[in-house]
């Protein structure tokens, strides 16, 4: 289905800026932690190390969200530039600030005041990029979280083997990899998600105001999240008692962790809500079964469908979706008295739903 010719241009402005800052950012990496590779003994190899251990564990925690985002998955493109920009620029950028930082006011500066606020604004400006040039991709809260989360693993990824190979060289690994890779493997996206939920609040919002403060509170959520978590570790390796205050936030860490888990479960099954409510017109005018509808809102609707029907079921499922969550988008600017261009996907969102139920229709009486 053809795009508008403003979302191509959107799509197309969007994509110049995030070549831009991934060659800017990749640069700065090369510069930073290139000539150390070359210059410092045993850098190499440790980061090989810090690689083998950080790169499996990273791919396997992108599994999380993409089960979370399961009833209108998001583009693998999308996903796919999140998680690197998360990975080459962001983290490029936040390298050259905090070594500058951190040769200026010292590590403790830089872990607690430097990294919490450049770090989330090179991540969330990955986050806003989606919401900015493929809002047609971004629908809500569920979408900012999914979006928030690929970046920040990216990110973590990267990071992670900078520490594990550090770590290797110290004989440090096994604890380094525990404490990183095992028991808090969701630090940097859960302080990131804060960014994502304030798109996107932004994104379904009838209110003006909150369209803009959402993003600026979610960011100074992320922020404070990250220099509790840093000032805290960093306590902890410079003060006696710090390791007694890092042990009392343990559990405490757990339990928002949990929470914020719970509070995703939350938003996706409204979610499907959403779809479900938005479909029982199309039930009504004949343009849908209910049994599709089910389909839709079922957990795992995307990949029953595909092993039932295969590539045509999957899109169905997703085609779908979409319709529903492109009238609650198009009732809300109604409402607000906006043009949307989720409008004008509609019509032709039914008249594809109509083609592939006739396709799906004609392969399942082949086989019988």
């Amino acid at each position: 289905m053809a795009l508008p010719a403003h979302d191509r241009t959107m799509r197309n402005i969007g994509l110049g800026l995030y070549l831009v800052g991934q060659l800017v950012g990749g640069t700065l990496l090369v510069i930073l932690f290139g000539l150390r590779i070359l210059t410092e003994e045993g850098v190499l190899g440790g980061m090989c190390i810090g690689a083998a251990f950080a790169l499996p564990a990273g791919l396997m925690y992108l599994t999380v969200p993409r089960l979370l985002d399961r009833y209108d998955p998001e583009p693998w493109y999308a996903l796919v530039g999140c998680f690197l920009w998360g990975a080459i620029a962001a983290c490029g950028f936040s390298v050259l600030v905090n070594e500058l930082i951190g040769s200026a006011g010292g590590d403790a500066m830089a872990a607690v005041v430097s990294a919490p606020i450049t770090e989330e604004l090179w991540k969330g400006i990955g986050v806003a990029g989606v919401f900015f040039f493929l809002r047609r991709e971004f629908d809500g809260v569920v979408d900012g979280i999914i979006y928030a989360t690929f970046t920040a693993l990216g990110f973590a990824m990267f990071e992670n083997i900078i520490y594990y190979g550090n770590a290797s060289q110290e004989g440090m690994l096994g604890v380094t990899f525990l404490m990183r890779g095992v028991l808090f493997p969701w630090g940097h996206p859960v302080y990131t998600a804060m960014i994502g939920i304030g798109f996107g609040l932004a994104r379904e919002t009838e209110k003006g105001w909150v369209r803009w403060t959402a993003p600026i509170l979610g960011y100074l959520g992320a922020v404070m999240l990250h220099a509790i978590w840093n000032g805290t570790a960093t306590i902890a390796d410079e003060v006696e008692q710090g390791a007694a205050l890092f042990l009392c936030m343990l559990p405490v860490w757990f339990l928002f962790v949990l929470a914020f888990i719970i509070v995703i479960v939350v938003l996706v099954r409204r979610r499907g809500k959403i779809i479900r409510a938005h479909l029982v017109d199309e039930v009504a005018l004949g343009h849908l079964a209910q049994w599709e509808v089910d389909l839709t809102c079922k957990a795992f609707g995307v990949f029953q469908a595909r092993m039932r029907w295969g590539r045509k079921g999957a899109e169905f499922v997703r085609a779908t979706a979409r319709l529903a969550l492109s009238k609650w988008h198009a009732g809300r600017a109604h409402r607000q008295q906006m043009h949307t261009v989720s409008m004008d996907f509609i019509v032709p969102l039914r008249e594809r739903i109509r083609t592939l139920r006739a396709e799906l229709h004609q392969q399942q009486t082949a086989r019988r």
